[in-house]
């Protein structure tokens, strides 16, 4: 058994597409839309499919927002340098809601991103 992806519901494909691309550096693997069911999904990672845990962008055609709820948490990714991930999402009009620093209580050095959505997103490294 393994972890194949996490899914994702998106109001506005091409811009998440673009977050996590352009500012986390993500490959478009597959992209397909259903037109009877009035959706597309987008895959995304840092490898392939058959060997990497992957992301699953779903965007509703009919649905122009999403309640966050309480019960999810959010995404962790390593970064090489969490300092210079944040500086690049930044200066990409990207929003970084908890400034590249130690954990609290502990050494490691992380952040938090905000995706297009408003889903939370780790970044972790040094």
């Amino acid at each position: 058994m393994r972890l194949l992806h996490t899914m994702l519901r998106v109001t506005d494909l091409q811009k998440s597409i673009a977050f996590y691309t352009d500012m986390l550096e993500m490959k478009l693997l597959r992209s397909k839309d259903f037109p009877d069911g009035k959706f597309t999904l987008a895959f995304l990672g840092y490898g392939d499919e058959s060997d990497s845990t992957v992301l699953e962008l779903t965007h509703n055609w009919e649905t122009d927002h999403y309640e966050m709820g309480n019960a999810y948490g959010h995404i962790a990714i390593e970064v090489d340098d969490v300092y210079a991930a944040c500086d690049k999402i930044k200066a990409q009009g990207g929003e970084v809601v908890r400034e590249a620093g130690p954990m609290k209580h502990g050494t490691t050095i992380l952040a938090f991103v905000r995706d297009p959505d408003g889903y939370m997103i780790e970044l972790l490294g040094s």
